[in-house]
């Protein structure tokens, strides 16, 4: 009897026949890059995670952590598959303080369900996370990966909000850290550890973070400009501004074509500034960088408010998920880069793909320095397929050049068996590869998937 077949009725033993899926079938809505799992187990509480992942390790058998599989596509190509654990079943909020700010809940929830109850609590509270995949995207995901959007500009990231997590080890153990108290500063902070470590350390079940009270009032100004030089410069100016964006965003003008926005006059670049907060600190931000616009050649100044705000920030946030909905055939990349320089590794990425003979959207968090670029093969990805590796090793090139590093977040597999998403392994690595051999010697949590090949 094989380790698999020995593991089935194990997992039916703590979990329930019901709550695992061994169908051929069924399994291929959980394949990873083409990899197709064994068997899909879904816990409902921690102590059943710890009971799943201890079995698995006793029998060397690989598990990946999976929620609603919006950040399956980064990472390499797994390796070995043999379990998928979802999280979907640890989906309860198990503590909501917002006379302290705080809320606790398990990985398995999505961020919107969680907005959603925010909002309804006395004058209304929001976390302030505002990642891709706005509806479908989990909390253990999030967290997993680091993930944010527009907002990690005034709010920052999830390693900013987030003050306690409970987490299952390799070895089964249930390992807690932090808590409620938003000053609790004494340990080793094994939060930050897990934080965008994708799974290979240990699985999420519980997090607890720092909520706000929703802003009173929000609104986006959208300003076209006709050359990239002019956009960039503007959105410098605004972020060593007196001003306080909530987010500052250069799209080009295939983005722009893509989401639409409501603006009459859409130019070559779109410079978007989200503003919250206090209703007359809002209005008067409006107003003046409005005029500030006007006198640096924007070719129109629109408001968005309520519902056309949201819709927007919402289409920026879930440009890939647009894209997948019409059915494109897209590589995209993420790349850390110097706020200095956005202006001009946009272009350097226009050009290379200009010259590679494909379509790019690039939508840039101005203030943060991170790139989001979409390249569009169109429905010869196959024939292109050299000319398209040539354009990621040129895209890589450009970031490093400019001091920062580039990940390829989605790709077809045969591209990504030719190339490393997550780029030149850096001088950290080692201690992340150390890190990995004594936390997980047995290398049973997502191995391979991440950078360095950990």
């Amino acid at each position: 009897m094989s380790r698999i077949e020995k593991l089935i009725p194990k997992l039916k033993e703590i979990v329930g026949e019901t709550n695992l899926i061994q169908d051929p079938e069924k399994l291929k809505a959980c394949s990873v890059d083409g990899k197709r799992p064994k068997v899909v187990v879904f816990p409902g509480t921690i102590a059943e995670v710890s009971k799943v992942v201890a079995y698995a390790n006793e029998q060397s058998l690989t598990i990946l952590p999976m929620g609603n599989g919006t950040k399956m596509g980064i990472g390499t190509i797994p390796g070995k598959m043999d379990v998928v654990l979802s999280t979907l079943r640890l989906n309860r909020m198990t503590d909501c303080d917002c006379d302290n700010l705080t809320l606790s809940a398990e990985s398995g929830i999505t961020l919107g369900e969680v907005q959603k109850k925010l909002g309804q609590e006395g004058k209304g509270y929001f976390l302030p996370l505002d990642p891709p995949h706005t509806l479908k995207a989990t909390l253990g995901g999030i967290v997993a990966t680091n993930s944010s959007g527009p907002g990690r500009l005034i709010y920052g990231t999830a390693r900013d909000l987030i003050i306690g997590i409970k987490a299952v080890f390799p070895n089964g153990d249930i390992v807690a850290s932090g808590g409620k108290t938003v000053k609790n500063v004494s340990g080793y902070d094994m939060c930050k550890l897990l934080i965008g470590s994708y799974g290979t350390l240990g699985i999420l079940c519980e997090i607890t973070f720092k909520l706000l009270p929703l802003p009173e009032r929000e609104a986006t100004l959208l300003l076209p400009f006709v050359r990239l030089e002019e956009a960039a410069q503007f959105g410098r100016e605004i972020l060593q501004s007196q001003y306080l964006p909530s987010s500052i965003e250069i799209l080009n003008g295939m983005a722009v074509k893509k989401i639409n926005p409501p603006i009459a006059q859409q130019g070559n670049y779109l410079v978007a500034i989200g503003l919250e907060g206090v209703a007359e600190s809002i209005e008067r931000q409006v107003s003046e960088i409005g005029e500030r616009a006007k006198k640096k050649s924007a070719l129109e100044i629109a408001v968005l408010r309520s519902e056309s705000h949201s819709s927007f920030w919402k289409a920026i946030r879930d440009f890939s998920e647009g894209l997948a909905e019409e059915g494109l055939n897209f590589i995209s990349f993420k790349s850390n880069i110097l706020i200095s320089r956005c202006g001009e590794v946009m272009g350097s990425y226009e050009k290379i793909a200009k010259e590679s003979g494909v379509d790019c959207g690039l939508i840039c968090h101005s203030g943060n320095g991170i790139l989001y670029s979409y390249v569009f093969g169109g429905k010869g990805v196959r024939s292109k397929k050299e000319s398209l590796l040539n354009l990621i090793r040129e895209f890589s090139l450009v970031a490093v050049k400019n001091e920062g590093h580039p990940v390829v977040e989605s790709a077809p597999p045969d591209i990504k068996k030719r190339i490393d998403v997550w780029g030149e392994p850096r001088g950290d690595y080692e201690i992340m590869r150390r890190l990995k051999k004594e936390i997980d010697p047995k290398g049973i949590l997502n191995p391979g998937r991440f950078a360095g090949g950990i």
